[in-house]
């Protein structure tokens, strides 16, 4: 039925055109935009996802940030701890060389001298956006059953590690810790000496190891170390056997042994079961007893043109190795090479510290970086549009939409050939 009311075919070209023209705004705003998914009402699941692992990728920005100033307040601290090292590695070269017999101890001195003022300009000048972590008010005090100084304000120092979001969508921020107590700081800024380069020297005992290779202190045996009634005869292992002074030695269980550290003798007795020479215990530091210091013998202080004042009988400075006029240079010599030994060994323990923290920041930045890009990477597949795709669904839109305008211009042109019908 043909009528000039309701033109059936032109209403369905029509709406074939009016489709066609929705479908290529779509494709023109992807091509324009290069998303497929730009707003919520294109795909709310996926937009969704996409938005919120980009505020993720904007926190992860802000780590790097961090970690960047992180990693550059370490990489401070660590260079200034390797310059330590190598200035506490050079005052104990010094101390061996003025060892030698005849050596001027003063003119040694001199250069030690600027050597610990050397060490002091390191540590304050290691400081990184007003950050010095070598040295620090720490509270050094005494601890109340060893004796030992330690921290009793430790700081906690941290840097930002990385962002995380887990299974229930909680964030969180994983910060890498970093204590700053007497193992790791130079100089105690509260005046209690528990830095490793102002720690004074434990006077009358020295560091070893029990029979089950726990860290105790021995006392020094000064009477062996004074001892002009005995024989004392190295027998291999850094052991000492006491005899008489005609040369007869009791071996065995029973007889006297000695060992010597830092320039002073530890009592040793020898296992008959174990068939090895342990630290006598008798020797060993009760629990409960409290050790002292020396006044003035650190790192950072001592002078071995002083050695009178180390063996002096009463004196602040006296390292308590026995009655003062008989302890010689070089006994005094080996226990102050002893001690800066000791404390260069927890100068190498703090830095290698410092670099395996900066090696785990750098590893982290490398890590947030790949996690950017892979958090990219998964938006852009959520998201975004093939341009090839587009390009090919855009021209082929076009040429309906021309299509789709010639057909409803035949459509409009169907009512007029009706006219002709009734022309005479």
């Amino acid at each position: 039925m043909t009528s000039i009311l309701t033109n059936i075919a032109a209403m369905a070209a029509l709406q074939t055109l009016r489709s066609v023209g929705s479908d290529l705004e779509n494709a023109q705003k992807r091509v324009s935009t290069g998303l497929r998914v730009g707003t919520a009402s294109d795909n709310a699941a996926y937009w969704s996802i996409a938005t919120t692992m980009r505020s993720d990728n904007g926190a992860l920005s802000a780590v790097q940030d961090a970690l960047g100033l992180g990693a550059a307040k370490v990489d401070t601290a660590y260079a200034a701890m390797e310059s330590v090292v190598d200035v506490v590695t050079e005052i104990k070269n010094k101390l061996v060389a003025a060892s030698e017999a005849g050596v001027d101890k003063a003119k040694i001195q001199e250069e030690i001298t600027q050597l610990q003022s050397q060490l002091k300009s390191i540590a304050s000048s290691a400081s990184f956006s007003g950050e010095n972590w070598l040295q620090a008010d720490i509270g050094g005090r005494t601890h109340a059953t060893t004796g030992e100084i330690y921290a009793g304000e430790p700081l906690m120092k941290q840097v930002i590690g990385s962002f995380l979001r887990d299974a229930n969508g909680n964030v969180s921020v994983q910060p890498i810790p970093i204590k700053l107590d007497e193992n790791t700081v130079l100089f105690d800024l509260s005046g209690g000496d528990a830095g490793l380069l102002d720690a004074n020297m434990i006077k009358g005992y020295r560091q070893v190891q029990d029979s089950s290779g726990a860290d105790r202190y021995a006392r020094v045996n000064t009477s062996a170390m004074v001892d002009t009634t005995a024989v004392y005869k190295e027998i291999g292992g850094n052991i000492w056997i006491k005899g008489d002074t005609l040369g007869n030695f009791t071996e065995g269980s029973s007889g006297a042994y000695l060992s010597k550290v830092g320039g002073a003798f530890i009592d040793v007795s020898y296992s008959t079961a174990a068939k090895e020479y342990q630290i006598s215990t008798a020797a060993l530091l009760a629990t409960n007893a409290s050790i002292t210091l020396t006044n003035g013998v650190s790192v950072s202080e001592l002078d071995i043109t002083k050695l009178d004042d180390y063996r002096k009988t009463g004196g602040t400075k006296n390292l308590g190795m026995g009655d003062g006029t008989n302890v010689t240079d070089s006994q005094l010599m080996d226990a102050l090479i002893s001690f800066v030994d000791q404390q260069l060994e927890g100068l190498i323990s703090s830095t290698s510290k410092l670099g395996s923290i900066s090696m785990r920041i750098d590893m982290q930045e490398n890590f947030v970086s790949k996690l950017t890009d892979s958090i990219d990477s998964g938006i852009g597949r959520l998201v975004d549009a093939d341009m090839n795709e587009e390009s090919t669904r855009l021209k082929a839109l076009q040429t309906q939409q021309q299509l789709g305008i010639q057909a409803l211009s035949i459509a409009n042109t169907n009512s007029e050939n009706i006219l002709s019908l009734f022309r005479q």
